[in-house]
């Protein structure tokens, strides 16, 4: 009887303990051998290493402390890759799902999603399929329901309020809506006609703004007031 090939594996989570847990979970696997060949806490760190790595396949988290998931998925498909890209995360809005997809993410799976599942979506993304972790969905269940006000017309001065209530500026409103599109950073400057560094530091007020760690976390505020 021929052995089980082992699947290499590059988990990338700025929680050691949720790593070592989900060593745990995948060794529980009978049908398929995983072999974590890195662990990485950063984005950056991953980028740098992602290269001489060649996993099969990626598991990453969209928070990390450095820069966000997303923006890590925007540069790994910028690059072009060859492995597989499994999002592992605990958001679980549409507007952040899309992001990720549209950044190249090939699945997305809840943090408490069963180990049945997980293996289910490995499978899935390895055959070359995408997936999308149950109960989730990629569009706003409510639609735009939730931007409208009693009298059933949309407020003229929407915009107004998410701007007063976070002191953002007009540009970096501009700015978080071209973020919710999953737009990099030299995206978004040749779509507003500013250099990179600028997009760079207005994302920066933004997140400290809102209260957001990551790109991920800023959508998900976003959405949570009807932004998107």
């Amino acid at each position: 009887m021929m052995n089980t090939p082992e699947l290499k594996l590059v988990v990338t989570d700025d929680q050691s303990i949720f790593i070592e847990g989900l060593k745990v979970v995948l060794g529980k696997n009978e049908k398929k051998k995983f072999s974590i060949i890195a662990e990485v806490h950063t984005g950056n760190g991953l980028l740098k290493m992602i290269g001489d790595l060649q996993p099969d396949l990626l598991i990453l988290d969209l928070s990390l402390p450095d820069i966000d998931g997303i923006e890590v998925l925007n540069l790994l498909k910028a690059k072009g890759t060859e492995f597989r890209i499994l999002v592992l995360s605990m958001y679980d809005e549409p507007k952040v799902i899309r992001a990720a997809f549209k950044a190249g993410a090939d699945g997305y799976v809840l943090k408490n999603s069963n180990a049945s599942e997980l293996f289910h979506a490995i499978d899935k993304v390895m055959e070359g399929d995408t997936y999308l972790s149950l109960g989730l969905s990629l569009t706003n269940q409510s639609g735009m329901n939730s931007r409208f006000l009693q009298n059933g017309k949309l407020s003229p001065s929407y915009d107004d309020r998410i701007v007063k209530k976070f002191s953002l500026t007009k540009r970096e409103l501009e700015v978080l809506k071209l973020v919710g599109q999953a737009l990099t950073n030299k995206e978004i400057a040749s779509e507003l006609y500013i250099s990179d560094q600028t997009v760079s530091v207005h994302r920066k007020n933004i997140m400290r703004k809102m209260g957001a760690s990551s790109s991920a976390g800023l959508i998900k505020i976003a959405y949570e007031n009807n932004l998107f």
